[in-house]
């Protein structure tokens, strides 16, 4: 009988222990931890330690000319953006390389090009250009589930002096099979009024992976808000899966110069599948926003350029007195698989209807 007695106790000890180990690893799933490196001027944020992103804020590389997310890589590990300039992979393309990872930043503010800015631009047109520099960290949160990143920037001009002040908010989401950035961006004019004059080039981007790109199979010729005209030409197809959906059901090429609340691309990278999402929320200017969604990877929400994308039907010239500030926000979604237009419809309601 004592016997017994110790091998029930035992067997209630093992359990026991199992049922805590189990609860544990179901508290600890999707921790997202976020990691200053200040040397290298980034925030990694890891999910099980793992990446998910980097918030790059560095100045030591010259050809990074604003802060960005760099890479997003899904929670199936799929790296959705593209590599090059950082760091090239073998058969993508090398145009644009202000492309980098994902940004948000405007191609006309006050005369000033923030969009087009690289190491690519002769001397002669720095002055055309605008620079955006991170100046403060100002709150770093990790947690289960979700973690937050609290930035100040400053738009600046050639000659350093500041345009707008901006302060945004990421919130980093992880659930099983999708990872979520929500972007809050509040830009305040300083001194001087600011104008942002009807233009293409914006506002929120990413630069995706070669093959979420859509297949082409004839050569494209770009002009950028300068005139000036980038050659793409025509590639290996091989691999070269993208297929665009808006929320209004317009799919393929056609999503560009469209409003849509939403827009998903989504294609298959090593086998795997993944749906690429942003989100416009109903509080922003322009809501619901123009698409600037191309296919040769560039894949962006613009609501400022509405003169462009409506054949000159509309035209905004958004503008802030001295002292004066706008809100805008976004969500980006990674989801595992190809979604359908009615569940990527769910996410989007959950994302509007949050507090």
């Amino acid at each position: 009988m004592k016997k017994l007695k110790i091998i029930l106790i035992a067997s209630l000890l093992i359990v026991v222990a199992v049922n805590c180990s189990s609860k544990e690893e179901e508290i600890m799933k999707n921790k997202v931890d976020l990691v200053q490196n200040e040397a290298e001027q980034k925030v990694d944020v890891m999910v099980d330690g793992k990446l998910f992103t980097s918030f790059l804020y560095t100045d030591k590389l010259d050809v990074l000319k604003k802060t960005v997310l760099y890479p997003l890589v899904s929670a199936n590990g799929i790296a959705v953006t593209r590599g090059y300039p950082l760091d090239p992979r073998p058969k993508e393309r090398t145009d644009h390389p202000h492309h980098i990872g994902a940004w948000l930043n405007y191609g006309d503010v006050n005369g000033l090009d923030y969009w087009n800015n690289s190491d690519a631009i002769p001397a002669e047109r720095a002055s055309e250009m605008g620079i955006i520099r991170n100046s403060k960290i100002t709150n770093i949160e990790s947690g289960n589930e979700v973690g937050k990143l609290s930035v100040t920037n400053d738009w600046l001009n050639s000659d350093g002096k500041q345009i707008l002040e901006e302060k945004t908010e990421f919130v980093f989401i992880a659930n099983d099979g999708k990872r979520m950035v929500d972007r809050t961006t509040t830009l305040t004019a300083l001194k001087d009024p600011v104008l942002f004059k009807d233009n293409k080039e914006g506002m929120i981007g990413i630069r995706m992976a070669r093959q979420l790109e859509l297949p082409s199979d004839k050569p494209a010729k770009l002009s950028d808000a300068h005139g000036n005209v980038t050659n793409v030409p025509v590639k290996d197809n091989t691999g070269v899966s993208g297929k665009y959906l808006s929320s209004e059901g317009i799919t393929g090429l056609d999503v560009w110069g469209k409003r849509a609340k939403w827009v998903a691309l989504s294609g298959t990278i090593d086998s795997k599948d993944v749906s690429v999402v942003i989100m416009d929320n109903p509080t922003n200017v322009g809501y619901p926003t123009y698409w600037h969604a191309r296919g040769y990877g560039l894949f962006a929400a613009n609501p400022l350029g509405q003169k462009i994308f409506s054949d000159g039907k509309e035209e905004l010239n958004f503008s802030l007195k001295s002292g004066e500030s706008v809100t805008f926000k976004y969500r980006i979604l990674l989801l595992d698989g190809k979604g359908s237009k009615e569940q990527l419809e769910a996410e989007y309601n959950t994302y509007i209807s949050k507090k």
